[in-house]
């Protein structure tokens, strides 16, 4: 069957379309977890939810438990819903495998089946997946986990500014997951209490204006005093490193460079930004801000950072990224210290 994205698997639930087989694959865990709840709510009486509802882990049964667990007739109601976690557990030849793959030739009417496969295994199995209807769930692009924090935040019933969205996002990166436990943490303060950027900050320890893409920004400003004096207070956040600072400069001068190459060719304005927009959607990078932000910023600093400037940094920052995945914790800001300096541009260059 064809595979389907999270986005059109939403739109034909609402619309009231739903599939007998749903074979749910990809990294982002939390968009499989909303996906069984809101087919789990559109299928299911809530009144009769207990009676009709089994959720197994694959290799926990065997091939008669499993049949008889797809096989069972609802109780008071039309449909049931059996959700089969960690199904890449099956070696190939594992009987209950077999099991499922004959229950999929022939799927019972009765019975909406979701097969949710880990996001350590991302790809489906060819198999399972020309018998249901697969549906990836990549991780989402940034503008759309804006929208997936307002929809989230609305559920818990907390009221988060939209500069505070973005700061969250730029703070924390967009994996869903840790997204979601900030969330929470949020959803604790007394009701009604309305998230602005600043209180955000103070409560996910990230201030406005000190993320690492403030950092990046810096550097590619030519901000070279910001750059540094901005070190050490994004170092010290929870979950940045050396290498994922130096990572997120690699990116963004592989960006800068094709934008650079667009702009030799006579690429400008409008024209410019469109080009590496598309270039960012085709490519999908995971753990940028906003794309459309992204492709505008690039554009600007292509203009002062010509392609041999651009080359000597990106062999200056392969050489910094080799070096920190070689030393110890307490050398990195001496490290990333030296590397600001070296993509920096004197004042007197500046000037000419």
């Amino acid at each position: 069957m064809p595979e389907q994205t999270f986005d059109a698997t939403l739109r034909a639930l609402k619309k009231g379309d739903v599939s007998s087989v749903y074979y749910l694959v990809g990294a982002e865990d939390l968009l499989k977890v909303d996906l069984v709840r809101e087919i789990t709510d559109r299928v299911l009486d809530p009144s009769l939810r207990d009676f009709n509802f089994d959720q197994r882990t694959a290799t926990s049964l065997d091939p008669e438990e499993l049949s008889t667990l797809l096989n069972t007739l609802p109780m008071m109601a039309d449909r049931r819903v059996v959700i089969l976690r960690d199904v890449e557990g099956w070696q190939k030849k594992a009987r209950g495998r077999a099991e499922l793959l004959r229950y999929l030739a022939r799927p019972a009417a009765e019975t909406v089946l979701v097969l949710v496969q880990g996001g350590a295994d991302p790809d489906p199995e060819a198999e399972i997946a020309k018998l249901a209807v697969t549906v990836r769930c990549a991780a989402l692009p940034p503008e759309r986990v804006l929208r997936w924090l307002a929809h989230r935040s609305e559920q818990l019933g907390i009221t988060l500014q939209p500069e505070a969205s973005e700061h969250l996002l730029h703070a924390v990166g967009g994996d869903l997951t840790t997204l979601d436990a900030e969330l929470a943490k949020l959803a604790s303060l007394a009701p009604g209490t309305l998230l602005t950027r600043e209180l955000v900050g103070d409560l996910v320890g990230v201030r406005h204006g000190e993320t690492m893409f403030d950092w990046r920004d810096a550097i590619f400003d030519d901000a070279t005093g910001r750059a540094l004096t901005l070190l050490r207070p994004v170092l010290d956040q929870s979950g940045i490193s050396g290498v994922k600072l130096v990572s997120l400069l690699g990116t963004t001068l592989s960006g800068v460079t094709l934008a650079r190459a667009h702009r030799d060719k006579g690429t400008k304005g409008g024209a410019l930004e469109g080009a590496i927009f598309r270039s960012l959607v085709a490519s999908r990078p995971f753990g940028l801000p906003e794309w459309k932000a992204e492709a505008a910023k690039w554009a600007r600093w292509s203009e002062r950072w010509p392609a041999s400037r651009l080359s000597a940094a990106m062999r200056a920052t392969l050489g910094a990224d080799q070096a920190l995945k070689s030393t110890t914790l307490s050398d990195e800001q001496a490290l990333l210290g030296e590397l600001v300096l070296r993509l920096g541009i004197s004042r007197q260059e500046r000037v000419a």
